[in-house]
């Protein structure tokens, strides 16, 4: 009997309208439009309108993605959704996705591991696959960011934008699909890159509002320095674990937080700038998005049998890396 697989075979994509550019930046925060580009790649971010949330975006993407696959809502199985701008406290997000787009046979949950979160959704959307027992997963990665940011803080305000991606996982046994995964996480970095409040560890206040702790907390050099280093060395590992060379490697899938630590992470694994997906200077980083927004955008040039090395890193501290087999044309 054949492995079975979990492979990717519909992607869907969503970004708000709204365009919030470096040079509107410049009107809010003492910095310019020179020195971002410079020093993230980024151009402009997508911003969601007030009264929206992110299970908005993800019904978007899942709708495109249902109509490109040619199926109805009810034949999902399960709903992952990676986040942590949830609609609510509770429920799960998932939930309020299943009951927007109609999936009255999937069941779903939220999963929250900062930047890293759609990479360890699709790991364990791939297990549910594989264990036979489930035929069609989606995993949602999705962020209103602009709802936890500070405007008045220069060091994370242009970072950030607000999009969602969704894949769909089925069943494969011609060897396409999530190959190998690394994954990894230390704790010990939550204080660099975190929400200072909100939880049940300084529920909300008055003085946690006026002090501005709801808001997005991060030590940039601290993290930058751990990033370059982590997700360079995880997507090296994963390809030399899978026998693979640069040639082999038809495209790095790499977290869209910086251009300098993308640019460093292809650099580790030895390959060219062509080899490289890159949309950060469209979208900045959308966080959980950032991953299948890339596939989103760039599905039409994906073939058949390309193999594909996912990797990303995010606050707490969370990196991994995925092999990938791409399973199909568009």
């Amino acid at each position: 009997m054949s492995k079975i697989q979990a492979a990717i075979t519909a992607v869907g994509g969503y970004v708000p309208e709204k365009i919030l550019s470096n040079k509107d930046l410049e009107k809010m925060v003492d910095t310019t439009d020179e020195w971002i580009q410079s020093r993230t790649g980024i151009k402009e971010r997508h911003i969601l309108e007030d009264g929206r949330a992110t299970s908005d975006m993800a019904v978007k993407a899942i709708n495109e993605l249902l109509k490109k696959r040619g199926i109805g809502a009810e034949e999902i199985d399960i709903v992952i959704c990676a986040t942590i701008t949830g609609d609510l406290i509770f429920p799960a997000t998932a939930n309020i996705v299943c009951d927007k787009i109609g999936a009255k046979n999937a069941w779903g949950f939220d999963l929250a591991a900062a930047c890293s979160g759609f990479l360890f959704g699709l790991e364990t959307g791939s297990k549910f696959i594989e264990s036979g027992k489930y035929k069609k997963v989606i995993v949602i990665g999705g962020d209103k960011m602009s709802a936890i940011l500070d405007y008045t803080d220069r060091n994370t305000c242009i970072i950030f934008g607000d999009g969602a991606g969704a894949v769909l996982l089925e069943p494969n046994e011609e060897g396409y699909g999530v190959c190998d995964s690394i994954l990894r996480t230390d704790g010990s970095g939550r204080e660099f890159l975190h929400q200072k409040a909100g939880g049940s560890l300084k529920p909300p206040t008055i003085e946690t509002i006026n002090a501005r702790e709801h808001y997005v907390y991060q030590e940039g050099k601290t993290v930058f320095k751990f990033a370059v280093t982590n997700m360079a060395e995880v997507s090296r590992e994963i390809v030399d674990r899978n026998g693979l060379k640069p040639d082999d490697v038809d495209y790095l899938v790499a977290h869209q937080a910086n251009k300098r630590i993308i640019d460093a992470t292809a650099d580790r694994l030895e390959i060219g700038s062509d080899k490289v997906l890159m949309n950060i200077q469209r979208y900045g980083n959308t966080t959980n998005g950032t991953l299948p927004l890339l596939l989103w955008d760039f599905e039409k040039q994906l073939k058949k049998g390309d193999n594909l090395i996912l990797s990303t890193f995010g606050g707490g501290f969370t990196w991994g890396a995925i092999y990938l087999k791409w399973a199909y044309n568009s």
